[in-house]
């Protein structure tokens, strides 16, 4: 484990309270989800000003861990009645997964005049590090390919916290605050249960598997009336800080003229995503009968951690939308490592 100078320990503390401060603002001006979406604005400016915004991976692991111990409080029995709808919802998500890469690499290499391999990777929603790791191995651009994907995530959180504002009412008002009186021994169940399966979750390499693995502990437990307890909000709070300065820090080391060269195609990019996205999840809306809000934010293109900690905020049930971010993480692991190999194979030939 590196060593910590003086210096790291200022700069680390200097992100924290700037990404705290920008909570502080959007909270104090009633925006929806204020102390996620203040700070991803903050760090974000702060990232593209130059400054040295990221945080140690001990920061992710924590926040993360907590806030799916969070997320996981949000299941209630009732959800239990819903998963027959999940495969058939499955299935119409990956059609539209299907559409945005389609779409999005015949607008990157047809209209922009990118290459095969960067428009191929530069299309694929989410599952980053994946993406990152295949596309090295081609002679796709890489700082192309970092950008587009990383402000795609930038505005998903931007877009899509105000528009589920709007849709839901204001439904994230308690869902932050929500926690149920409860002894030690209680929590003492909850984050045991919780940190076992977050373990196992991160040592098997699964999609997030902090979070999702101590999701899946606090939902089995809250969804079979075995805890009713959850995260108080002293404790969630930080950690939502801490997820948004991980999110701004993303722009952290890419050069201010490469953002700005990139951006106008990025946002092409990103609404040919989010386009393909409501397609679909117009489809499962009218032919399954579920919510608007919920399906946005399952079939949104990427962001598995950012959106389920989103659907707890909005008490739009985070079993579902992790679900959802999982099978398409998945299906792109899947398929990313064979493209690269055919894009390879391509430029060899």
């Amino acid at each position: 484990m590196p060593t910590i100078t003086g210096a790291g320990v200022a700069r680390i503390a200097a992100t924290l309270v700037l990404a705290a401060l920008g909570g502080l603002l959007a909270h104090g001006l009633g925006l929806p989800v204020a102390w996620l979406l203040g700070p991803v604005v903050a760090i974000s400016l702060a990232s593209v000003a130059g400054l040295d915004t990221r945080l140690p991976p001990v920061f992710r692991q924590v926040a993360f861990f907590i806030l799916g111990v969070q997320a996981g409080s949000g299941v209630s029995p009732e959800v239990i009645g819903q998963l027959g709808l999940w495969p058939l919802s499955f299935a119409i998500q990956m059609v539209g997964v299907l559409a945005i890469v389609v779409v999005t690499y015949l607008y990157l290499r047809k209209l922009v005049g990118w290459s095969h391999e960067t428009a191929l990777f530069a299309s694929l929603p989410g599952a980053l590090a994946f993406v990152l790791a295949a596309a090295s191995e081609t002679r796709a651009d890489m700082r192309s390919i970092v950008i587009v994907q990383t402000v795609r995530l930038l505005l998903l959180i931007g877009a899509l916290t105000p528009a589920l504002g709007w849709l839901e009412g204001g439904a994230d008002v308690d869902a932050v605050a929500r926690s149920h009186g409860g002894g030690l021994d209680d929590y003492a169940i909850l984050l045991g249960v919780s940190g076992a399966l977050a373990w196992l979750g991160a040592r098997l390499g699964v999609p997030g598997g902090m979070m999702l693995g101590a999701l899946i502990g606090s939902a089995l437990l809250h969804g079979t009336d075995l805890s009713a307890v959850s995260v108080p909000q002293p404790i969630a709070v930080p950690c939502l800080i801490v997820l948004g300065a991980l999110i701004g820090g993303r722009l952290h080391g890419i050069e201010r003229s490469a953002l700005v060269t990139l951006l106008p195609i990025s946002l092409i990019a990103f609404l040919i995503g989010l386009a393909m996205s409501a397609l679909a999840g117009a489809a499962a809306v009218l032919t399954l009968d579920l919510g608007p809000g919920k399906v946005a934010l399952a079939y949104a293109p990427g962001a598995l951690e950012a959106l389920t900690v989103l659907a707890f905020q909005f008490a739009i049930d985070p079993a579902y939308v992790a679900a959802h971010h999982v099978v398409r993480f998945m299906g792109i692991a899947f398929v990313v490592p064979f493209l690269a190999r055919r894009a390879k194979d391509a430029v060899e030939s």
